[in-house]
């Protein structure tokens, strides 16, 4: 494993956690705010408010009696999700794929009880998953169609679309793919596969599975330098949206391709990791100074698109 000296990565541009959290969260992220994007019930009212898509939402489930009323609002469903509304790093869902005889099944193919999700969103409710550890609600969404573009690129999962947006403008991508180290879940923590793209064509630029560099998912062997991401400026354009929804200057946006509707947005986070700027295989803070000496009239999100397209480039120069 190489390692860098602390000079190397400022001289390349890389944000360490003290400067997001200071110079960039901190300033840019009124706390007023943070239920928008902490809250995901909050987040997809919001999103559905601003015309941006969304996965379906089927019901919520905000009491402990209301969760006996699951299979009544799931029974026509090929599949569905059940998530918690304040959790995070992808703990708490539950992800169920087939629904056959009113037996439910996860993406692996085993059985889940109806005891056992009774157990899973009580859990939820009492607060276990949340941040804090606060109360919380359940939310049973519809699952997404996994477009079938992205075969190969990821394990079980359902591979997404992570976008950091600064004031506004989207300055740097890369698709998450789960593996079976992730346990079919987008977490690069937990060792799914992180693809840089290049923000002008979704184009995959660089790819690293535990913060090392890899050119094949470690599971299906694909090649990652052949992935293009469809729908490319129907995500830019849903990132930069993004900014006057919830007016967080530094943001995180994740979205996922569904085979019939397209683009939709899972959730937003107004703590986007750092691992973004390994996967792109470039530091983000040149981009960001760049927008902060900005000056001139306030742009809407098609020039903002534009403008992260010419500048943010993999050929761009700063």
């Amino acid at each position: 494993m190489e390692f860098a000296w602390p000079w190397e990565l400022r001289r390349n541009g890389v944000m360490n956690m003290n400067q997001r959290n200071i110079s960039y969260i901190g300033r840019y992220n009124p706390r007023k705010f943070y239920k928008r994007v902490d809250d995901k019930l909050v987040t997809k009212q919001l999103a559905l408010a601003n015309d941006i898509a969304v996965p379906d939402l089927i019901g919520v489930v905000d009491e402990q009696h209301k969760i006996e009323e699951i299979p009544k609002m799931v029974e026509d469903r090929a599949g569905f999700v059940i998530k918690p509304a304040k959790g995070s790093g992808g703990k708490g869902i539950l992800v169920i794929t087939k629904v056959h005889n009113g037996c439910y099944y996860k993406p692996n193919g085993h059985e889940v009880t109806h005891s056992e999700i009774y157990r899973h969103v009580s859990n939820i409710l009492s607060g276990l998953f949340s941040l804090g550890g606060k109360p919380d609600v359940g939310i049973v969404e519809g699952l997404i169609e996994f477009d079938p573009v992205f075969d190969g690129f990821s394990y079980e999962g359902v591979p997404d679309i992570r976008l950091i947006v600064f004031k506004g403008f989207p300055v740097m991508g890369m698709l998450r793919c789960s593996t079976a180290a992730s346990d079919g879940k987008a977490n690069l923590h937990q060792g799914a596969v992180g693809v840089g793209l290049d923000i002008a064509t979704g184009k995959s630029l660089h790819a690293v599975q535990f913060d090392l560099p890899i050119s094949h998912h470690p599971d299906t062997n694909f090649e990652l330098e052949k992935i293009q991401v469809p729908n490319w400026d129907t995500l830019l354009h849903t990132a930069s949206a993004a900014y006057e929804m919830c007016e967080l200057g530094y943001l995180g946006t994740d979205m996922v391709l569904d085979k019939k509707r397209g683009p939709l947005l899972l959730e937003l986070n107004a703590r986007p990791g750092l691992a973004i700027q390994i996967a792109n295989g470039k530091g983000i803070i040149p981009r960001l100074k760049h927008i902060e000496d900005m000056s001139g009239p306030t742009m809407s999100v098609e020039e903002r698109v534009a403008y992260a397209k010419k500048h943010f480039s993999s050929t761009a120069i700063f």
